[in-house]
Parts: structure tokens; sequence; C-alpha cells
């Protein structure tokens, strides 16, 4: 395959859509993180609850993506990939506008879950499209297109939330939301699932994976071998503020700057980790390096004595970097399973791994206020419980980087 034939596939306008759809995702996922200390301040929040309710609203958006992401996967099965892209960022944009016209705390935690619900639909349909419709020796170079663009929303999230009050910030999630549904009025269906459909086979089963043993054990090892990433963003980096405390820093850290750090970070990290993959020709190994790679940054960050905010927000933006493996991960996932189930698992597993956080944020807060352990401490633990798991679930994992995608369950 030349030069000017590889740059045209991957250059196609369903990538790029799903690109920037990931952006969009990525925008209000941590937009929530940057504006979460001015948002509840403004709401009547005490500076003693912000920590609690902050991790609150959190879990209220996480499980929104739990319920989204299997909702969504079905659909995406049933009805085809682009009635998902449709559908979640209609309701995406509506619950973020909404969210700028909040009062009360009650309503912001409603307004958060409905955001989640229709977030949940973008990355996993938006990949399982890339990888049914780029050839396999191009999968993962389609990962990193999406993921750069998708790491970049986190970054315009800290930017906007710096130039304008927190309740535009939402309204400019929404409105990108709206101008990319226009976008998407010209992409295509997968061939793949048009295939399936006209063939009648039987698509977005739950209980094909629920009812079959080695699906199900694939399915619930997926789900763990992405869980470090989401303690890094759920905890490390949302609540960068507590842990800048906690090592004593004369400035406050601020948590905006730190989001925008780590995934500046992570920009770069996706690029190295897609292309890694591309040379060692292993999703699995690549991975792995970067979450053990991951694994010691977060040791430094919870251990090492940190005098300084720069230093501080250098080992944030390290961390982001040896986290970029995600839009990988999400690849392996939807090359592990068929076409006709592939959206669900797509579309679930990562949503699933999001919601890995709320167990994850609970445990930290928990171990923090009734144990001696103190905050490092404490995600220290959770930190290294996180990682054995998941490097144990990667390595039973099958390797997908040369599987073909035209096959069903």
């Amino acid at each position: 395959m030349n030069q000017n034939s590889t740059t045209k596939q991957l250059l196609k306008l369903p990538v790029i859509v799903v690109a920037l759809g990931y952006l969009v995702d990525m925008y209000d996922l941590f937009l929530f993180s940057v504006v979460r200390v001015p948002s509840l301040k403004a709401l009547g929040v005490a500076d003693d609850k912000l920590l609690p309710e902050g991790v609150f609203l959190l879990n209220m958006q996480l499980a929104g993506l739990l319920i989204g992401g299997v909702l969504w996967g079905i659909m995406g099965d049933k009805k085809g990939r682009l009635s998902v892209l449709f559908g979640s960022i209609i309701l995406y944009s509506l619950a973020n506008m909404a969210n700028g016209l909040v009062q009360t705390l009650p309503q912001y935690a409603a307004l958060r879950f409905i955001a989640g619900v229709g977030l949940a639909g973008e990355l996993g349909a938006g990949i399982t499209l890339v990888a049914e419709l780029l050839p396999q020796k191009l999968r993962g170079y389609g990962a990193v297109i999406v993921s750069t663009m998708g790491v970049l929303g986190g970054i315009l999230a800290y930017f906007v939330a710096d130039l304008f009050e927190w309740r535009i910030s939402y309204f400019v999630g929404g409105g990108l939301g709206l101008l990319l549904l226009i976008l998407r009025i010209n992409v295509f269906e997968s061939g793949l699932f048009l295939k399936i459909k006209s063939e009648k086979i039987d698509r977005g089963d739950i209980m094909m994976i629920f009812g079959n043993g080695k699906r199900l054990k694939k399915y619930f090892l997926a789900i763990v071998a992405g869980m470090p990433i989401w303690f890094v963003v759920g905890v490390l980096v949302t609540f960068s503020p507590e842990f800048g405390k906690a090592h004593g820093l004369l400035h406050a850290i601020i948590a905006g700057k730190a989001v925008m750090l780590s995934f500046l970070g992570q920009t770069f990290g996706n690029l190295a980790c897609g292309v890694l993959s591309q040379r060692l020709q292993s999703r699995k190994k690549a991975i792995a390096i970067f979450m053990l790679l991951s694994f010691g940054t977060m040791l430094v960050y919870l251990l090492a004595p940190i005098g300084s905010t720069l230093l501080f927000y250098v080992i944030i933006a390290i961390i982001g970097f040896f986290n970029g493996y995600w839009t990988l991960f999400v690849m392996m996932a939807a090359e592990l399973f068929g076409t006709n189930i592939r959206a669900t698992v797509a579309t679930s597993i990562p949503n699933f791994v999001r919601g890995s956080a709320i167990p994850l944020t609970s445990a930290f807060a928990f171990l923090k206020t009734n144990t001696s352990l103190g905050v490092n401490n404490a995600a220290v633990t959770i930190a290294t419980i996180t990682v054995v798991v998941a490097m144990s679930a990667l390595y039973f994992l099958e390797e997908t980087f040369s599987k073909d995608m035209n096959y069903v369950e």
C-alpha cells in the first residue's frame, strides 16, 4: 500500500468525524474535573464538602456512562453504528447545555447522569466503525488519529473554562456536539454491519456474552485490563489539588491545569503507543509497557518528595503520557469479538472501565477518611491492587493485532 493510498484511507470522512466525536466526548468528560470547584462553590457547597460532593457528581456521570454503554452498544449492533453516533450526540448536546442552567446540586447530579448516558455511545460506536472500515494494517493508526483528537478535547476544556465562566463552558460543549451532528449527515455505514444485516444474523444480543462462559471471561478480562487508566483520571488527576496539599506545596494546584497537562501528555502518549503497537505488531505488548511505566510514574507522583508546583505539574504530564493507551485498548476490545456483537462490547467495555472509577474513587475516599493511611498512601494502595489485577487480566487476553474483522459470533 503506497503512501498516498494510506493517507487517503486514514483521512476518510468517517474516521475524521469519529475523531471529532471523541474530541467532544473527552471535552465533556473532563470539563467537570476542570470546573468542579468553581461550579460547586457557585452552588453553595462548603469547602470541606468539595471532595465528597465532587466524588458523588463524578459517580453520577460514570453511572450514566455504564447504563448508556449497554443501551447504545445493543442499538449499535441492532440498528447500526450510525444510529448511535446520531442519537448519542443529540442527547449529550442537550444535556450539556442544560448543565449550564443548573441551580441546585440534585439538578446538577441528574444532568451529569443524563450527559453520561449520551456520551456513552461515542467512543465505542466510533471505534467499531473505524475498525470495520480500515484494513488490518491501518487499524492501529486509525486509533491514533481518533485518540489524538479526543485528548485535544480535554485540553480544549481547560482553555474554554479558563476563558469563560463555568456555565458558558457547558454551553460551548453542547454547541460543539450540535455542530458535529451536521457533519455526520454524510457519513456512511460500516459495510460489515450491512452485510450481516442483510443476512439476518442475530445481532446485539447481550446474552451472547453473558450466556457463554468463554465470551463472558474475555469480556470481564477486557474491562479489568483497562481499570488503571481510569484510576489515573478519576482519582489522581481529578483530585490533584488534594494531592498537592498532601505534598505540602505552598501554592494550590489548579485542577483545570492538571487536567490540561495530563491530556497534553496523553496526546503524545497515544501517538507513541499506537506507533509502538504497529512496530511490535502487538496490542498487548504496547499496552503492557505503557501500563507498567504509568504505574512507576504513579509511585513517583504519590511517594516522592515534590517540593514545587512546577515539578508536580511535570509529573502529571508524564503520567498522562504513559496513560496514553486508552484508544488502543478500546480498539483491542472491538477486535476481540465478532461483527454481530462488536458494537455492544466496544461501547460497553470502555464505559464499564470508566464506571470502575466509581468503586475506585469510593475506595480511595473510604481509605482516606477511615484509616491512618492519608491521601497519598490510600491512593498507592488502590493503585497497586488495580495495576496488579489489570496486568494479570491483560496476560490472559488474546492478541488481536492481525485479527480479521469479518467474522461473527
